[in-house]
């Protein structure tokens, strides 16, 4: 296998891996008022996965997302979020995403289809995923990473909330983009 920058790796990449939360964004963006986007991220996340070299579809992941550490850069607007209109934190603290396929689509492109769960609603997902490359950390870890990214439409899973604007629209679009940087660090065997 091929690594980002090019070169041939030496180490196998089949194996267990954890998620690196603190090199990996799992966010979002949505239209706001119909002119501008607004994109957020969740600060507390945790995830494994196998990532089978040979046979990708013996490939899987787990992803536990927890809904009161998203982050919108605005206060009022992350309690809105959390709150019955949208995610519905008391009842439903975590969203989470568990593979139920994984198929490699050319060298460095993974289909990554699952269960997405959020506000209690599972609903099947897939993700598109690029390898962005491998790497053996100075403390002798081997890392590996994926950029990707979805549309939902976002009263799939029952977050409704809207309100319409004056000129004509509705105050927050129905599609949702969900993005992903996601770096992996393999457990030792």
């Amino acid at each position: 296998m091929t690594n980002a920058t090019g070169t041939t790796g030496t180490t196998s990449l089949t194996g267990n891996y954890n998620l690196d939360p603190t090199h990996s964004r799992l966010g979002f963006s949505a239209r706001h008022a119909m002119v501008t986007k607004v994109r957020g991220a969740f600060n507390e996340v945790t995830g494994a996965g196998y990532l089978d070299e040979e046979d990708p579809s013996a490939s899987h992941v787990e992803v536990t997302i927890k809904v009161a550490s998203i982050d919108t850069r605005n206060p009022d607007r992350d309690t809105h979020l959390r709150s019955n209109d949208f995610l519905a934190m008391d009842d439903h603290p975590e969203i989470t995403f568990r593979s139920t396929a994984v198929e490699k689509a050319d060298q460095d492109r993974y289909s990554v289809t699952g269960d997405l769960t959020i506000r209690g609603v599972t609903k099947p997902v897939t993700i598109d995923f690029e390898f962005t490359g491998s790497a053996v950390d100075p403390w002798g870890n081997l890392r590996v990473g994926f950029e990707g990214s979805a549309i939902i439409n976002r009263k799939d899973w029952g977050v409704n909330f809207n309100a319409a604007l004056e000129a004509g629209g509705v105050l927050i679009s129905e599609k949702v983009t969900l993005e992903f940087e996601v770096a992996a660090v393999k457990v030792a065997a």
